[in-house]
């Protein structure tokens, strides 16, 4: 009957630097003092027989993670992320071969205020001032500011943009509507949710004395229209 050869014997000091060792030291802090170098060995050669061995260590402390590489939609007519490029890095996308459309995009905000707030907007009783008026001045700057506050969105020049506040007694809301538009070659989706987006902030800003309670909410297109792919509507 064949003898059974023993492991070979570790070098303790490399055994004691190696990743595995750190590893079953840190998942165990508590029972590893307790072992001895080699019974620390032999149970990680145990682990890595069933496991594998463990990665080598990053220099930075982690494995990195390689970038999604996002996919060319060539042949399958699925959507594809125009702001990211081959190796998935963000890109500002280049629209110089695009021809001049008239474009429209529509855009709606929902502010719950709670009673309290509700009231003393509806009676412009806000210590701040006429929160409607004033919130609608900051969605058109807002909108005329898109590509400022979202680095990767052209600098458009905005044909109109338009800003509308309407008091909901049922929920104690305030609806906000912006439109903005542009003859050009992309679209001003974001241009018109940053309009409503800024007009709500501009309400919970001027409301926050009276209630810390205030949900800016369903933010969200309504409509578009121009461009290679012409209207689009919420259902």
């Amino acid at each position: 009957m064949a003898s059974v050869q023993p492991p070979p014997s570790p070098d303790p000091l490399r055994f004691v630097a190696s990743p595995s060792c750190k590893i079953l030291r840190h998942v165990f802090p508590k029972s590893s003092k307790n072992l001895e170098g080699l019974d620390i060995y032999y149970l990680v050669q145990e682990m890595e027989s069933v496991f594998g061995e463990s990665p080598a260590p990053s220099p930075l402390g982690s494995t990195p993670q390689q970038p999604a590489r996002p996919t060319n939609g060539s042949g399958d007519g699925q959507p594809v992320l125009t702001h990211v490029d081959s190796i998935g890095q963000a890109k500002m996308v280049d629209v110089s071969s695009k021809n001049d459309s008239t474009r429209v995009a529509l855009a709606t905000c929902r502010v719950l205020l709670g009673q309290k707030a509700f009231d003393l907007v509806a009676s412009n009783q806000i210590a701040k001032g006429d929160v409607l008026t004033v919130a609608k001045i900051v969605g058109i700057t807002g909108a005329k500011q898109t590509s400022s506050l979202i680095p990767l969105c052209h600098n458009l020049n905005l044909s109109h943009v338009r800003v509308d506040l309407t008091l909901n007694e049922e929920d104690s809301s305030v609806m906000i509507e912006g439109e903005a538009s542009t003859s050009g070659k992309t679209g001003v989706e974001m241009e018109a949710m940053t309009a409503v987006a800024i007009a709500g902030l501009t309400v919970y800003d001027m409301c926050k004395a009276a209630s810390k309670n205030i949900c800016i909410t369903d933010i969200c297109l309504q409509h578009k229209s121009g461009g290679k792919s012409g209207s689009w509507s919420r259902s």
